[in-house]
C-alpha cells in the first residue's frame, strides 16, 4: 500500500485531534452513557441513545486517524534542498495573468487540503501543474472554468 504523503503541520493537527478524542470526548461520553444507565429503562432513553451515537462516531473517527496516521508519510519541506522547485509542502506565490493577482497556495496532503486557507491538495489540477516548476515558469493549468495562466513569482519552503 502507498504511504499518503502529509505536511508536519498536517500531521500534528491529526495528532492533536486525536489526543482531543481519547483523552477528552471519549471519557465524557462514556460518563454520559452512564449517567443515562442511572435513569433506568434504556429503551425509551433518548439521553442514552443520544450518548451512544455520539461514542460511535468518536470511535469511529479515532479508528480513522490512526489508519491515516500509520499510513502516511510525513514530510518536513522545512528539511528538504528542492533547488527552488515547487515540491510537496511547499508555498507557491502566483500571479494570474489574466486577473494580475496574486496568489498564494500550499500545496498540501488530500485531507489536509482547504482552499479557503490557501491549502491545495497535492493531487488538484493546479498542484499537479505547478509540481517540478520553478520561480519565474508560466504554467497553463486546467481548471473546471477552462484554463488559467500563472507565473510563479516565489517559491517558499516554511
Amino acid at each position: 500500500m502507498n504511504k499518503v504523503p502529509l505536511t508536519l503541520k498536517g500531521a500534528e493537527k491529526l495528532r492533536e485531534e486525536l489526543r482531543k478524542l481519547k483523552q477528552e470526548e471519549r471519557p465524557q461520553v462514556i460518563q454520559a452513557i452512564a449517567e443515562a444507565r442511572e435513569h433506568g429503562d434504556l429503551k425509551e432513553n433518548a439521553e442514552y441513545h443520544a450518548a451512544r451515537e455520539q461514542q460511535g462516531f468518536i470511535e469511529g473517527r479515532i479508528k480513522e486517524i490512526e489508519g491515516k496516521l500509520s499510513n502516511c508519510q510525513v514530510i518536513d519541506v522545512t528539511e528538504m534542498d528542492a533547488g527552488g522547485k515547487v515540491i510537496f509542502g511547499s508555498t507557491v506565490v502566483l500571479l494570474d495573468i489574466e486577473t494580475e493577482k496574486e496568489e498564494r497556495y500550499q500545496i498540501v496532503g488530500d485531507d489536509e487540503a482547504d482552499i479557503k486557507q490557501g491549502l491545495i491538495s497535492v493531487s488538484s489540477p493546479i498542484a499537479r501543474g505547478l509540481v517540478g516548476k520553478e520561480e519565474g515558469d508560466e504554467v497553463s493549468v486546467p481548471v473546471p472554468g477552462g484554463m488559467r495562466e500563472f507565473e510563479i513569482l516565489e517559491v517558499l519552503y516554511i
